[in-house]
């Protein structure tokens, strides 16, 4: 590695219960901090590139595995309710001396949104929403959701695997190697399968909007820290009217247009990604710890 890479580690948080959460750990730990959280069956990795700037740029930076996701461990009785999530988020931020920016891709959008909301007292700094918001489109939805339940007999090579990402996102370049794909993936059984727990996606219509977005609207209501939208101008998941939505929930919202991105906002146009939301954390940067 080179450059701030340098200075990324893997560490291990624990969680509500005492579930054990991997993440990548970045940065000063006296700078400003900043906590990424991925969406619903994604990794931390999806972060990677974002995580390389922010860190770069002199912040602290948690990138988190969520439960059942990547490297952290599985929920012993299958409990991947957004309210297991946001203690989990909650058990995090207890570790930490000052409040950072929650940064939250779609799931992890959501848990940023309610655990800012929920609390009496201050736990973030600043809040980026990636692509999420209170109304999502539910043909967006289930379209993530139907990726997610298909091939539960996993695939019998890592090229198999490709594809299946392929046809999902049809828009974005197929990478010549592979290789990458496989932070995603696990070998049980002599076949490969997408990193997550089963009993995530089986329970996947309680773990992330539409079936919420009324207690999401509540949560909005609640957020008067500074707070930016990215959106994905060809998402599936983000329409003019939920934005609306969001805006007359949380009037002083910021909204940051990504040209050419989908819901997958981070891994379609990284570097316009990060111009937004890393100017934005440097707009409301607090002063270091």
């Amino acid at each position: 590695m080179v450059g701030p890479m340098k200075t990324i580690h893997t560490r291990t948080f624990t969680g509500a219960g005492g579930l054990q959460l991997a993440a990548d750990v970045g940065g000063d730990p006296s700078s400003p901090g900043v906590v990424l959280l991925h969406g619903g069956g994604q990794t931390r990795h999806s972060w990677s590139r974002a995580m390389s700037e922010l860190v770069a740029q002199g912040f602290h930076v948690i990138s988190l595995d969520a439960r059942g996701h990547g490297d952290s461990e599985w929920s012993p009785d299958g409990d991947y309710r957004p309210d297991a999530m946001v203690s989990d988020l909650r058990a995090v931020l207890a570790t930490l001396p000052s409040p950072p920016a929650l940064v939250g891709a779609s799931m992890g959008g959501a848990t940023s949104l309610r655990t800012i909301g929920g609390s009496s007292e201050p736990v973030a700094s600043a809040l980026i929403l990636v692509d999420m918001v209170a109304r999502i489109e539910p043909e967006g939805a289930a379209k993530i959701a139907a990726f997610m339940r298909a091939r539960p007999e996993g695939f019998a090579s890592l090229e198999e695997a490709a594809e299946a990402v392929s046809a999902y996102n049809p828009h974005r370049p197929r990478p010549a190697d592979p290789s990458g794909l496989m932070k995603n993936l696990r070998w049980r059984g002599g076949r490969l399968f997408w990193h997550w727990d089963p009993r995530f996606v089986a329970g996947f219509d309680a773990a992330e909007p539409p079936q919420f977005a009324e207690s999401l609207a509540r949560a909005a209501r609640s957020v008067h820290v500074p707070t930016l939208l990215v959106r994905g101008l060809h998402s599936d998941i983000v329409s003019d009217a939920g934005v609306a939505d969001l805006r007359a929930n949380l009037p002083h919202l910021e909204v940051f247009d990504v040209a050419g991105a989908g819901h997958m906002i981070a891994g379609d146009k990284n570097d316009a990604f990060n111009e937004g939301v890393t100017a934005f954390l440097r707009r409301h940067r607090p002063a270091s710890r």
